[in-house]
């Protein structure tokens, strides 16, 4: 194991601010010493003393504003994820429990969720194709949406439907909410394709550029995307949907029998 003596200057002094964060000396928003004031601390150069900002950076720990320095990274409200968010009592619901840290013991509070949406008609790829049972190329409704929670983006969610599922239905309606009074599993509901079973592998990866951007992403940050193919009861896939998750803002909590 390394002690200090090891470390260059740099990660040493990122060490120490590192210990000053998460010890809450440097609190959620609280800002750093300047490159001037650390390479006076620690008797080392400026250029030295900018590379253990740039180490913070990189963790996703701090946040830099032009002009004005680097910040601690605020903390998010954490929304837990698990079945039953599907559940049918919550297909109108427009506000979501957010908790202070990732334990479901912790303090809670209520966030307002909103939601902007692109609908376009595109052709199915391979995948697609396969989920829907239909032929490659096919044009499929692509209804592409990002989520917000108290006006603060946290993830995508792009769904994908046959045409003849959900045409002249409010899920093909681009106007900003969810679709008609209930989202779109009330409105498939109505069409005779009530969702029963669901079907959700989760991935980690670092984010692209546009993911970036989109979800407002410090330097860092990991998302979580998750792929859901939703069913009929008798097995009809009728929606495949791809989402991206900001990693910090939320946490995946199931509960089940253990299998024979």
């Amino acid at each position: 194991m390394r002690d200090g003596r090891d470390l260059t200057p740099s990660r040493q002094i990122a060490d120490s601010l590192r210990s000053d964060i998460t010890s809450g000396r440097l609190p959620p928003g609280g800002r750093l010493p300047t490159v001037r004031d650390l390479a006076d601390r620690f008797g080392v150069s400026r250029n030295t003393a900018a590379k253990a900002i740039s180490v913070l950076k990189s963790e996703g720990l701090i946040t830099a504003r032009s002009g004005s320095g680097a910040y601690v990274r605020e903390s998010h409200p954490i929304r837990r994820l698990g079945p039953d968010r599907y559940a049918r009592h919550r297909w109108q619901a427009t506000t979501v429990t957010a908790h202070a840290t990732d334990r479901p013991d912790s303090e809670t509070t209520q966030q307002q969720g909103g939601q902007q949406q692109e609908v376009s008609l595109v052709e199915a790829d391979d995948l697609i194709a396969a989920v829907l049972g239909i032929d490659v190329g096919t044009l499929v409704y692509e209804r592409a949406r990002v989520m917000t929670r108290d006006g603060i983006p946290t993830h995508t969610m792009t769904s994908y439907y046959r045409r003849e599922d959900v045409e002249g239905t409010p899920i093909v309606d681009p106007r900003p909410g969810i679709a008609g009074g209930g989202g779109g599993f009330a409105v498939l509901s109505e069409r005779g394709l009530a969702p029963h079973e669901i079907t959700e592998d989760l991935l980690a990866r670092m984010p692209t550029a546009e993911e970036v951007l989109l979800l407002e992403l410090p330097v860092g940050e990991p998302v979580v995307e998750v792929r859901r193919i939703t069913r009929t009861a008798d097995g009809k896939p009728i929606e495949y949907a791809r989402g991206v998750h900001a990693g910090s803002r939320f946490v995946w909590s199931y509960t089940y029998p253990i299998p024979d």
